[in-house]
């Protein structure tokens, strides 16, 4: 005979459980907002960030004088720091060991070490020990060009071990010196890799280069940051700073917008062609 078992309640499904969660996070997010819509004294928000007037007369000083120092600040930077890495990651890759252990320490010395103190080293160690004074412009393509050659070496090293071996050979057996395989075959592909991490350690160099406040500076001599600062006491208005942030994305959003182009156009395919080769 035939008996009746009690079927289990079955519970919620799991994409139940997802509508559900996305239900409350979002209304967690609307009382969010109308409680910030309610309790926030946007008078005072608007005097104290979004005076017009205080914003109209930062212009044009803070395009022609501190955009443009900032873009050049990076600009000396990031080119010093590109050679620089160039050579560290050779001489890490190099087969003579002193070159190992030179640009390995090197690179752990200045991945470890804050930016802000590269800068006062540069600025006020190095004139006090030595009686080498730089100028302001010297002083920053040195200080972020150390830094960030640190960082660009290992990336240019990644970036050349990518490159097939099937290609340093065929090059090789092609009657190429070892120089010219590394220069004609290797490099251009290895940069094609490691496009999108550079354009990123761009970025970090822009916003890095504000540490120049620390070299005292002439108004004409003025980044982005030192810009916002100095109008900051003099409007008593956050204003400026706000003015100042909007420029710095003037620079980093085409910049990222960049860096995903070139991983969308190189990243994918430069792995795909690797795994293939191998």
């Amino acid at each position: 005979m035939a008996t009746d078992i009690a079927q289990p309640r079955p519970g919620l499904g799991r994409r139940k459980r997802e509508r559900i969660s996305r239900g409350v996070q979002y209304a967690v997010l609307v009382v969010a907002l109308v409680l910030l819509a309610v309790l926030a004294d946007w008078n005072s928000i608007a005097r104290a960030f979004f005076n017009v007037e205080v914003a109209a007369a930062q212009f044009p000083d803070v395009l022609t004088t501190a955009l443009l120092n900032t873009i050049v600040y990076t600009a000396l930077g990031f080119g010093f720091g590109l050679g620089l890495g160039i050579v560290l990651a050779l001489m890490k890759m190099s087969s003579v060991a002193p070159y190992r252990w030179i640009a390995t320490g090197y690179i752990e010395l200045f991945r470890g070490l804050p930016a802000l103190l590269v800068f006062i080293a540069l600025g006020y160690g190095v004139p006090l020990a030595f009686q080498l004074r730089f100028n302001n412009y010297s002083t920053v393509m040195l200080a972020l060009g150390l830094v960030g050659a640190a960082y660009m070496a290992e990336t240019i090293r990644a970036g050349i071990q990518a490159v097939p071996k099937g290609q340093v050979e065929a090059a090789r057996s092609l009657g190429m010196s070892q120089s010219r395989t590394m220069i004609t075959v290797v490099m251009p592909q290895a940069f094609r890799i490691i496009l999108p991490p550079l354009t990123n350690e761009l970025i970090l160099l822009t916003k890095d280069s504000s540490l120049i406040y620390l070299l005292g500076l002439a108004s004409s001599e003025y980044e982005l940051a030192k810009f916002g600062r100095a109008a900051l006491n003099e409007y008593a208005s956050m204003t400026p700073l706000l003015v100042a942030g909007l420029c710095y994305l003037i620079i980093t959003i085409p910049l990222s917008r960049l860096s995903d182009l070139l991983e969308r156009k190189y990243g994918g395919g430069a792995r795909t062609k690797g795994g293939a080769t191998a």
